[in-house]
Parts: structure tokens; sequence; C-alpha cells
């Protein structure tokens, strides 16, 4: 064994750090190994916002916040509004800062439980690490989500949102986005900001409004989660879906009206209540879709905004430990401290959702899961 530590955090998202950060306020020795918000630095866009604002934050302390960033770097709000991601990076650069977060930019390649507890990890210069416990926080780049007939589509005519980053290549072409959410509006917004030649959007739902929405009923579900250890379990299956669907009108249904005068009308056409029923492909390599209205769609590339999909098994790090920790439909099952059921092991982020609520697929949940699992780790002690 090359070190040991109290707590390994496997990750450098807003997760982890909130987890570190918290962990080691309270006494925890704790490594954090990972590429610094490296998901949100490779495999978003530069141009792209945040729909949050600046009251979304990571310090579970409520010190080193969002706001006492803008505060500290002598920024406005209303002149940073929306927040370009550029921003929240240099925020969290400097939340790191604040908190000491010294991050080890090598890799967690593989993860074995020990015999007499513990883990020991081993990193990609080859050298192994012994740790009392972990806490994962696998960013949703392990889970993109992709519909059955992108088989159907050559590898290099498609792309998935978290893939495509950059849209110099699509100038002039057609292109075709299947979603309807955020996502994918704001990436029809991006690529007519690069010149393409049409933009078709594919969604089974009606096309969202534009507004301005306010996230604050987050605010009671999240202080919930504190208040009641397991409380999102608690609820029942019309409690938890009247709060789901909550979520949907307001975070999928409703958009940025910042991105209207973009959705160039010459250039945007939308196709609500479609899905696609069959590809074919022209030998001049033309893409031809085929909607369930009978509408065929002519492109050079297809995007999918179509979200993500937990499945724990796809994190390469977490195969040497699966065997021993109880998954449901690809998520952890977990315990109301955020325990996998190996002991010592926990999760936080988007695969926590199932059993905290979809509050936990967004930043806004960083501090309280913080809180959760770093206290849950305490009391076991």
């Amino acid at each position: 064994m090359d070190d040991h530590t109290g707590l390994l955090v496997i990750g450098a998202g807003p997760y982890a750090y909130a987890a570190a950060a918290h962990a080691r306020a309270h006494g925890i020795p704790t490594r954090i190994q990972g590429e610094p918000m490296s998901f949100w630095r490779r495999r978003m866009p530069a141009e792209m916002f945040l729909r949050s604002g600046p009251d979304w934050h990571l310090d579970a302390a409520g010190e080193h916040t969002f706001a006492a960033y803008f505060e500290d770097r002598g920024l406005s709000s209303a002149e940073h509004d929306p927040i370009p991601i550029g921003v929240f990076l240099d925020h969290t650069d400097w939340f790191a800062e604040q908190k000491k977060l010294d991050v080890d930019w090598r890799l967690v390649t593989a993860l074995e439980p020990l015999d007499h507890g513990g883990f020991v990890a081993t990193l990609s210069d080859g050298s192994r690490l012994g740790a009392e416990k972990v806490l994962a926080a696998p960013g949703v780049g392990f889970f993109a989500d992709l519909p059955e007939w992108v088989t159907e589509v050559p590898s290099d005519r498609f792309s998935h949102t978290s893939d495509l980053v950059t849209f110099g290549d699509l100038a002039g072409a057609r292109v075709v986005v299947v979603g309807g959410r955020q996502s994918a509006y704001e990436w029809a917004a991006l690529l007519c900001d690069h010149g393409v030649a049409r933009v078709d959007l594919v969604h089974r739902h009606e096309v969202p409004a534009f507004e301005r929405v306010s996230w604050g009923f987050v605010d009671d579900y999240v202080e919930e989660t504190l208040r009641t250890r397991g409380w999102w379990r608690g609820l029942s299956d019309a409690e938890r879906a009247a709060i789901a669907t909550r979520f949907w009108q307001v975070g999928r249904l409703t958009l940025e009206p910042w991105l209207v005068p973009r959705l160039l009308p010459d250039v945007v056409r939308r196709h609500p209540g479609t899905a696609v029923t069959h590809v074919g492909n022209r030998p001049d390599g033309t893409l031809v879709l085929e909607l369930s209205n009978g509408s065929p769609l002519e492109a050079d590339h297809v995007v999918f905004a179509s979200g993500y999909r937990a499945d724990l098994a796809a994190v390469p790090y977490l195969a040497g430990v699966l065997d021993q920790v109880s998954v449901t439909d690809g998520f952890p099952d977990l315990n109301e401290g955020m325990e996998t059921t190996l002991p010592g092991l926990f999760v936080t982020g988007f695969t926590a959702t199932r059993d905290f609520g979809p509050f936990y697929g967004f930043t806004k949940g960083c501090p309280s899961a913080a809180r959760i699992a770093v206290g849950e780790m305490l009391s076991v002690r």
C-alpha cells in the first residue's frame, strides 16, 4: 500500500467538492482523486449558460457560497444573468482554493473491498491507496441515454449532447435534435449561433413555454431531506409523482427565455408530439428520419438531447465492488445516510436520485448531500 486515508472521494465535480470540504471540516482525513470539474470543462460547451442563479452553491457550511464568490470577485449578478459556465467554473476553482481542496489528478481505475473492512484503490499510475471509507460521486457522463434506433445511424453521424461541445464542423449542415428539454433547445440555439443550415427539433411533448421561472420550491424539499431521515422514500407514490410532475413542469416544460432570440425562425423547425420511427441512409450519405406522423426529415447529423439513465455498472472503477452493492434499475440502493449495501461505500449525486429525490440531480443538492453522507460517516466512526 502506497498511502492511506480516512475518506477517499472519487471524482472532482460539485458533489465531490461539497462532500470533501464538509468531511475535512469535521476532522475526517480526506483524499480527492479526479480531474477537477472534468465533465463541466470537457463535455459542456464553453458558450452555454446555467439555468440556476448564484443562490445555488456547494458549501454545506454556508460560508463559501456562490454569492460570496460574486462579492469576492466584485461581480454583479445583474450583469451575469444568465450565468456563463465559465463563471461557474471559476467559482468552483475559488471554492477549492478557499477550502484547500488539494485534488490529486490521478484517476481511480479500480476499487476493491478489504476482508477486514475498508478499501484499496488502484490509481492510474499503478499506485495503491487504502481508505477506511469511500464516497463515489460519478458524474452523469457515464450514463448517456440513447434510443434503441441509434444503431441505424452511422457512428460518425450522431452525437449525444455530452459529446457535442464545439459546433464549427456542423456549419451549413442539416441537424436533427432529438429531445425537447433545455439541452435540446440550447444546443439548437448553439447550432444556430454557428451557422447550421437547418435544425429540426423532434420531441414527444408539446413545444415548451419560454419564460422565467422560480426554482424556489426546491428549497423546502431539500430542507425536508435534512430534517427527516429517509423522507423521500417515506412519501407515497402519489406524493413522489406530484413532486416529479412539478419538476417536469418547471424544469422541462418551461425553458429559459434567453434562448428565444437565438432560435432563428428561418433555421429552426419544431415537430412536437412526434418520435422517430425509422432511419434510412441514402447513397449520397443523407440520413432520412421518418417521424411517427409520417413526415420524413433529411439530415446530415443527429444530436441526442435524450438525457441520462443511471447504470452503476457503467462506472468502470466500481466493477470490483458491484457484487456487494445492491442495485435497482441501475441505481444503488442507499440507506438514509447515502451509504450503499457495502459498508463504508457512499454514493452521491445523480445516482442518489431514486432514493433521495430529483433535486440530487442538480447542484442544489450538493450541500445537503454532503451533510447527509458525512453525518452518516461520523455517526459510525
